[in-house]
C-alpha cells in the first residue's frame, strides 16, 4: 500500500484481490512474495527506508528478477508516480504495472512525462465476477523463463538373462545436402524493331471506258392484212317483175304479200 495515500474500502479490496490473482499467474516460473494491505513482508532495494511492492518475483536461488505494482482509479495521479514509480524504475528488474483500464492514457502520459522504464503495462477489467488481464504496453524482453524444470530420467533396460538389449541411440540425421545454386539466367536481350520498309505506290490503272450496248434492229410494222372485196349487190330492175337477181345467178323467190282480212 502506498504510504501517501488512503483509498475508500471498496477499491482496497479490489486491489488486494488482483495481487492475490496475479500470484497465481507468477506462481508457476518464479517465487512470488506480495505485499497486500497494510503488510510489509517482501521489501525491495537497501538502505533504512527499502520499498515494498505488491508483488515481488525470484528465481528459485532468490535472485530478484522483477517487481508488480497494482494501482486502482484514484492511485493513478503524478504524486503516485514520483513517489514510487520512478523508484521501481530504477530497480536491476523488470517494472510491470497493472492499472484498470480506464486509466489506461493517464498511465502512458506520466510513464512518457517522467521517463519511467516501464516493461510492462496491463490493463485489468471485471466481467461480472472475472478479472480480465490485457498487456497494452511492452517495452524490451520479457522475464526469463524461471529456473529450468527437473530433467525426468530415462528408465534403464531390465537385465534379467533374457538377453535384453540396451536401447539403441537414435541415429542423428544426416546434415540435409546443400543445394545447388542455380546459376542466373541471362537476361533476354530486348528485340530491335525490324526497319519498316518503304511503302511503293500501287501503278495507277487506267480508266477502261465501257462498250456502248448494240442498239436493236427496229422491227418492220405489220403490214395489214386485205380485206376481201365487197360482193356486189344486185339492183333490181323494172323489166323482171320487181325481182332482184343476185350476182351469183341464183334466184331469189320473193316472199308473198300477207293477205288482207276481208271485212264483213
Amino acid at each position: 500500500m502506498s504510504p501517501i495515500l488512503v483509498r475508500p474500502v471498496r477499491e482496497q479490496l479490489e486491489h488486494d484481490r488482483v495481487i492475490r490473482l496475479l500470484q497465481a499467474k507468477y506462481k508457476r516460473k518464479f517465487d512470488v512474495a506480495i505485499n497486500p494491505g497494510n503488510e510489509q513482508s517482501a521489501p525491495v532495494g537497501t538502505g533504512p527506508s527499502p520499498w515494498y511492492p505488491d508483488l515481488v518475483l525470484q528465481e528459485r536461488g532468490h535472485k530478484l528478477v522483477g517487481v508488480v505494482e497494482v494501482e486502482t482509479a484514484e492511485s493513478v495521479n503524478n504524486l503516485e508516480a514520483m513517489s514510487q514509480w520512478v523508484a521501481f524504475g530504477k530497480l536491476r528488474a523488470q517494472f510491470h504495472l497493472y492499472v484498470p483500464a480506464s486509466a489506461i492514457d493517464s498511465t502512458r502520459r506520466l510513464c512518457g512525462d517522467l521517463a519511467i522504464p516501464v516493461a510492462e503495462i496491463w490493463a485489468y477489467h471485471s466481467i461480472g465476477d472475472q478479472l480480465r488481464f490485457t498487456l497494452v504496453q511492452k517495452s524490451g524482453p520479457g522475464l526469463p523463463k524461471g529456473s529450468p524444470e527437473p530433467r525426468v530420467a530415462q528408465p534403464k533396460a531390465a537385465v534379467n538373462g533374457a538377453g535384453g538389449r540396451a536401447p539403441e541411440k537414435a541415429a542423428k540425421p544426416a546434415p540435409a545436402a546443400a543445394k545447388p545454386v542455380a546459376a542466373p539466367v541471362p537476361k533476354k536481350a530486348k528485340a530491335v524493331p525490324a526497319p519498316k520498309a518503304a511503302a511503293v505506290p500501287a501503278p495507277k490503272k487506267t480508266a477502261v471506258k465501257p462498250k456502248a450496248a448494240p442498239v436493236p434492229a427496229k422491227k418492220a410494222a405489220p403490214v395489214a392484212a386485205k380485206k376481201p372485196a365487197a360482193k356486189p349487190v344486185s339492183v333490181a330492175k323494172p323489166g323482171n317483175g320487181g325481182v332482184a337477181k343476185p350476182a351469183n345467178g341464183k334466184k331469189k323467190t320473193a316472199a308473198p304479200a300477207p293477205k288482207t282480212a276481208k271485212r264483213r
